[in-house]
């Protein structure tokens, strides 16, 4: 590699925790993610760089881009609407690594309630509003890249901003009552104690369990409503609540089910007044196998 390629590969690395967070907002998978970022180092060594003039302006358009042309693509495929079950890929953290009052800052957390609301949106929408409100990319910038005027880029994110208000559920960023609610849970789902599994659940708590194309709409892959409802699977899968390992999942803590050293399942939880207002379940054996056990 010649000098000017490591300066710019020096140049590039710098920015890329940022456009994997771009891409991983865009996408919902980690390893879809990694490949639009390395595409869009692809695309910077085709280009000639004295025309740049902001590289990290740049490389966060063109990451846009790719991603916006991954979306439209998955669109193209899908026969059905997004299956209800869907739980995007986590991110998971030690709770060790974890400093309570720096957590609200930390560039990479995103929550899985804000990921599921965003693969609802049409991928120009998604574009817009991932763009614009989480990185604060203007609209003049964003809107070559959807083919449309600056006013209709604007409608795109207002759109897409009043779905995500509307339907993503309020949670209390507070980790250490997160830390007391879900011990009370588990605590409860241990000592098969129903009514304490209902005290700690919204009356209308949702819970998403993603098992995998394979099995999804069968009973791997469900959405149950209601405490009781939620209370009656979570004293089925008790055995493995109670050997659950409490990590950092996105932005809130949750719990890793492990067997024989392998993650069988990750569950984040959205809390609200001291009560699990969401439960999000990624069983899907095919993702998992790419995901690493936190190490404290």
């Amino acid at each position: 590699m010649d000098v000017d390629k490591e300066l710019l590969a020096e140049r590039f690395e710098e920015h890329r925790g940022h456009l994997k967070a771009v891409a991983y907002r865009m996408l919902g998978s980690l390893t879809e993610a990694e490949d639009a970022v390395q595409e869009a180092w692809l695309r910077l060594g085709r280009t000639d760089t004295g025309d740049i003039g902001n590289l990290g302006g740049w490389l966060t358009t063109v990451t846009g881009r790719i991603c916006l042309d991954l979306l439209r693509s998955r669109t193209a495929r899908r026969e059905q609407p997004m299956d209800e079950t869907f739980v995007p890929d986590t991110v998971i953290r030690p709770l060790s690594q974890v400093d309570p009052e720096q957590e609200a800052l930390h560039a990479d957390s995103v929550g899985v309630a804000m990921l599921v609301v965003l693969e609802t949106l049409e991928p120009d929408e998604r574009l817009a509003f991932v763009l614009h409100d989480m990185f604060a990319v203007p609209f003049d910038d964003i809107a070559p890249v959807v083919e449309r005027s600056t006013a209709a880029t604007r409608q795109l994110a207002s759109r897409a901003r009043r779905r995500v208000r509307d339907t993503t559920p309020p949670s209390d960023p507070d980790l250490g009552r997160q830390k007391q609610v879900l011990e009370a849970f588990m605590a409860a789902a241990r000592g098969g104690d129903f009514e304490a599994l209902v005290a700690v659940l919204h009356p209308d708590v949702v819970l998403r369990a993603d098992a995998g194309a394979l099995v999804r709409g069968v009973a791997g892959s469900k959405v149950l409503r209601g405490a009781k409802t939620v209370a009656e699977s979570a004293m089925m899968f008790a055995r493995y609540t109670a050997d659950g390992q409490m990590a950092l999942v996105n932005d809130s803590l949750g719990l890793l089910s492990m067997v024989d050293g392998r993650i069988r399942s990750i569950m984040s939880v959205t809390i609200t007044d001291n009560h699990i207002t969401g439960m999000y379940i990624l069983a899907d054996p095919d993702r998992l196998t790419h995901l690493e056990p936190p190490k404290n």
